[in-house]
C-alpha cells in the first residue's frame, strides 16, 4: 500500500511552526481517500474537524471521536466542504526525528511527539514569582490566572536578551479541592498555575527549562478553574472571582456615595494594584505583603472629604482623634445602623488592620504555611461580605433608588477561589 498520504501528513506536521495538521480536501481522489482512512484505522492519522474544535488548523488535545467517525470524515467528504485537517499520532512520530530535534525544548519536543495545543500542565505557583516581581514583565493578575508579557520597553531594548522576550497570555489556576471545607480555615487548598503546552512550546529554550523544574507536582486531582477554561474556549465566565468583587464593591460605592452626597467617592482609588492577587508562596513574607496591600485599599484609601460629607466624626466622646476606618464605624451609625450592626459590618476591615500593624511590633520569621492559602481566601470572602454590607446600606439612601447592580455581579457565580 502506498505511504504517499502517510508521509505528507508527518512532513507537514514536523515542517510547519505550530506542528499544524495537513489540510484534506475534498478534491482528494478517491484513492487518496481510501489511503487516509486506512491509516486513521490502522492508528497512525487522526482527524480534527470542526466537529471536535471551531479551528481544525490545530490539534486541541487527544481526539475524542471513534476511529470509525473520523474515517467516516474523510470516506464522505461533501464536495462543498471545507475538509478536515489529518495529523500523525503519537505512534506514528515515535520512529520520527523530531524526538533529536528540541534537546533544550522540553514543551515544544513534546508537541513534536503528538501532545495537543490545548493540553494542560500544571506547575508549582511559584514559578510566578519571577514575572510578577521583574519590573521588566508587565503582570496582569486575574482572580482565575495571569497574563505576562515582556514589557515594550524592555523588548525594544537591544541590551536585554532576546531569551526574555517572552509572551504567556494564557496562564490559568488549577485546584484540588478534595480536602477543602469552607467552615475550616485550616482545610487544604491546593492552587497551582497550568498552561497549555501549544503556549509553552513558544517560549524561549532557558524560560521552557525553567517552567520545567517546576513540575514537580501531582498532576493528578487538579482541575482548571472553570471560569478560566470557559475563557479559553470562547465563552463568558460564569462569575466573578474575590478579587474583582472587591474592586466591584469599591466602584460601585464611589459611584452611590457620590450619587447621595456628591464627589469625591468613598475612596480615592478604584485601580487593581499589579501585585494584588493570590499569593503565589505560602509564606509569612507573602501574607505580610498581601495583608499590607489589602489594607492600603481600605483604611488608607478611604477619603477623609467623603467621610466629612457622611458627618463622620473626626473623634471620639474623649477628645481622642479617630481613624478612618472608625469613622467609617461611626458614620453607619450615624446614618441609622445600629451600634451593633456596624460593629459586626466593620470587623474584617478591623481584622486586616490590625493584621498588618503586628509586623512592625514584631519580629518575623518566614516560615512556610500551607494554611496561608486558606486563610487568603477565608478573609477576602470575609472582607467582601463586608463590602456588600456596605454598598447595600449606601443603596437604601433615597437617591440611589435608581441605581442597579452590574448584570456579571448580580447573576453570576461568586466564587471564593
Amino acid at each position: 500500500m502506498s505511504h504517499a498520504i502517510l508521509k505528507e501528513v508527518i512532513a507537514r506536521y514536523r515542517t510547519s511552526r505550530d506542528f499544524s495538521g495537513l489540510h484534506f480536501r475534498p478534491t482528494r481522489t478517491t484513492a487518496e481517500r481510501a489511503e487516509a482512512a486506512t491509516w486513521i484505522r490502522d492508528g497512525l492519522v487522526a482527524v480534527v474537524s470542526e466537529k471536535d474544535y471551531p479551528n481544525p488548523h490545530i490539534r486541541p488535545w487527544p481526539i475524542r471521536r471513534s476511529i470509525d467517525e473520523q474515517a467516516a470524515d474523510v470516506e464522505k467528504m461533501v464536495p462543498d466542504s471545507y475538509g478536515v485537517c489529518l495529523y500523525p499520532t503519537a505512534a506514528a512520530l515515535k520512529r520520527s526525528r523530531t524526538r533529536r530535534k528540541y534537546p533544550d525544548e522540553p514543551y515544544r519536543q513534546a508537541m513534536a511527539d503528538g501532545r495537543g495545543t490545548l493540553e494542560l500542565r500544571y506547575f508549582e505557583t511559584t514559578v510566578l514569582e519571577q514575572y510578577r516581581n521583574d519590573p521588566r514583565f508587565s503582570f496582569q493578575y486575574g482572580d482565575f490566572g495571569v497574563n505576562t508579557v515582556i514589557s515594550d520597553e524592555a523588548y525594544i531594548d537591544n541590551e536585554e536578551l532576546d531569551k526574555d522576550k517572552i509572551i504567556m497570555s494564557h496562564i490559568g489556576f488549577a485546584y484540588d479541592l478534595s480536602g477543602y471545607d469552607a467552615k475550616d480555615v485550616n482545610s487544604l487548598v491546593v492552587r497551582r498555575v497550568c498552561a497549555f503546552y501549544g503556549d509553552l512550546a513558544k517560549l524561549s529554550p532557558e524560560h521552557q527549562q525553567r517552567w520545567k523544574t517546576y513540575e514537580s507536582v501531582p498532576q493528578d486531582g487538579l482541575r482548571p478553574h472553570p471560569a478560566w477554561m470557559d475563557t479559553q474556549m470562547g465563552r463568558w465566565a460564569d462569575g466573578v472571582g474575590p478579587f474583582g468583587r472587591f474592586m466591584y464593591e469599591l466602584e460601585a460605592l464611589n459611584e452611590l456615595q457620590e450619587i447621595a452626597f456628591g464627589a469625591p467617592g468613598l475612596f480615592r482609588s478604584t485601580e487593581r494594584p499589579r501585585e494584588f492577587g493570590w499569593i503565589l508562596r505560602p509564606s509569612q513574607s507573602e501574607w505580610d505583603q498581601f495583608i499590607h496591600q489589602l489594607d492600603k485599599l481600605l483604611s488608607e484609601n478611604l477619603s477623609s472629604e467623603a467621610l466629612n460629607k457622611l458627618g463622620a466624626p473626626e473623634a471620639n466622646d474623649a477628645g481622642q482623634n479617630l481613624g478612618t476606618l472608625a469613622r467609617l464605624g461611626a458614620a453607619l451609625v450615624v446614618k441609622g445602623d445600629s451600634p451593633d450592626v456596624a460593629k459586626r459590618v466593620m470587623a474584617p476591615l478591623r481584622e486586616v488592620r490590625s493584621t498588618r500593624q503586628r509586623p512592625a511590633h514584631a519580629l518575623r520569621t518566614n516560615a512556610t504555611d500551607g494554611t496561608f492559602v486558606h486563610k487568603q481566601v477565608d478573609l477576602m470572602h470575609r472582607v467582601n461580605q463586608s463590602l456588600v454590607s456596605l454598598r447595600e446600606f449606601w443603596q437604601s439612601h433615597p437617591a440611589n433608588a435608581a441605581w442597579e447592580q452590574a448584570d456579571y455581579i448580580h447573576d453570576g457565580k461568586n466564587y471564593r477561589v
